[in-house]
Formats: C-alpha cells, structure tokens, sequence
C-alpha cells in the first residue's frame, strides 16, 4: 500500500516528464530519421558532413576551451573567495557570481559588442583589431563571462569542504603545500572539479543567442545551423535536418557523460 501511493503522488510528475520530454524526444529521433515522408539515414548522413560537420566541430571545440579554461579560472577565483579573510567580499563575490552565471543572450552580446566591438567604447583606447571579438577566440572569452562564476558556485561549496585540520595534520606530519594539494586537496575536489567541466561543458554547447547577436555564420556552431534549418533563413525544407543535428548533440552530450562517469567514480575511491 505505502509503494502504491508513493506511485501516485509521484504521477503528476511523470506525467509532466512525459509531456514535456518524451514528446519532444520521440517527435525529434522520428523527424531525424525520416526523409521525404519514409524512414531513412539520410538525414544523419548529411547531419554529418561538410558545413554540418564542421559547425559540430567548431561548437565541440569551443565548448571544451570554454570548459577547461573556465574550470581552471573559476576554481581559483572560488579559492581566493573562499580563504579570504574579508566576510563581505565574499558575500560580493558569490551574489555577482550568481547574477553573471545566469547574464546571457542578445544583452551579453550587446554588452561585449557596445565594449570591445568594432565601434565599442573601449576598443579604440586600448587599438584593439576590427573584428577581434567576431572570432573563435572573441566568443570563447565572452562565454568565459558567464562560465567563471558559475564555476565558482561549483567549487566554493567544495573547498569549503577541505577542513583546516586536515591541512594542519599534512603540516604536522611534514608534508609540504604540494603534497597536501596532490595526496589531500585534489582528490577531495575532483569530482566537484570535474562534475563542474561537464556543466561548463553543456553550457557553452547548447548556447545559441548570444552566438547568434555576436558572430551569426562568422563562426560555425551547430545551435546557428539548426536555427537556419528551422527558420528557413538559408535553406528551405531542411527541417528534419535540423533535428538530426539536435540528436547529433544529444550523442555528443552522452558520449561526454560516458567520459566524466568513470572519472568520477573512480575519483571518488580516492575519498574512501
């Protein structure tokens, strides 16, 4: 009896998952897998080659950049957050953190591009090149803008974890501040560490607006070829190629998963 009612006060749930991703789900893999109203590959085949591929390429790349650039830069503003002396710094730094993790969109490229664009207020001080924030690199900083505080939410509430007298025991044993960091520190913050490089990771792959404001076909991302292939901007009748493109995604978001699964169990034996 107490199973069965817990069945059904989980059932509005389930029901709201069924609406919301199951449908969507099912009407995506059937769209990719259909072509010219009969089931065919034809649509991943092409999903899969020349501008296609690279756009995957180019958002893969960018999203691993981003990922690791912003794991490590986030993880040491979160440390001098977290062991600094001054209360309310911290308060500051962890409130902005929270409000820039989530600052996206057409206003971040408006920001970036009303800055450092062609005619931003501050490109021309410091002669930065035309056209320098329309490039692979220009973009993977202004994700960097969001992806280093959300970071940093990650990552305060581990080193927050590291107890001082597990540093004090290392010193009394006469382990140095490597030794702790190597045999201690890491193994404590890996799996937050890497639980944070597949969220930056998501993040900046399935990012599109603030692409889209900034760099339009500039640089090539898949998010800007399926909106293309959605809207009809460059191409007509491409529609279900978009939805292969999408579960293109969808198997780049599972292999990537596939990746971080065994790290983190295995470095959570290192906790044990």
């Amino acid at each position: 009896m107490t199973r069965t009612k817990g069945w059904l006060g989980a059932l509005p749930l389930l029901v709201f998952l069924a609406l919301v991703f199951g449908i969507p789900a099912i009407a995506l893999v059937a769209g990719a897998f259909t072509a010219n109203g009969e089931p065919s590959l034809a649509n991943l085949g092409q999903s899969l080659q020349g501008g296609y591929l690279t756009a995957m390429a180019g958002s893969v790349k960018l999203s691993a950049v981003v990922a690791l650039l912003g794991a490590v830069l986030g993880t040491f503003l979160a440390q001098a957050v977290v062991t600094s002396r001054f209360a309310l710094l911290r308060e500051a730094v962890l409130t902005a953190s929270g409000v820039l993790a989530n600052f996206g969109g057409v206003p971040l490229a408006f920001f970036w591009i009303a800055t450092l664009g062609n005619s931003g207020v501050i490109s021309g001080l410091i002669g930065l090149p035309t056209g320098a924030l329309y490039t692979f690199w220009g973009l993977a900083i202004v994700y960097l803008y969001f992806s280093i505080p959300l970071m940093v939410l990650v990552m305060a509430p581990a080193l927050d974890g590291l107890r001082p007298q597990w540093r004090e025991a290392a010193a009394n044993n006469g382990a140095t501040a490597w030794q702790f960091w190597r045999f201690v520190g890491l193994p404590v913050l890996t799996p937050s560490m890497l639980g944070g490089v597949v969220l930056l990771f998501g993040s900046a792959f399935a990012a599109f607006a603030t692409a889209n404001a900034m760099v339009g076909t500039v640089v090539p991302l898949v998010t800007l070829k399926i909106a293309s292939a959605l809207t009809g901007d460059v191409l007509i009748g491409y529609e279900n190629i978009a939805l292969a493109l999408s579960l293109d995604m969808i198997v780049v978001a599972g292999l990537v998963m596939l990746i971080y699964l065994p790290l983190q169990k295995r470095s959570t034996r290192w906790l044990r």
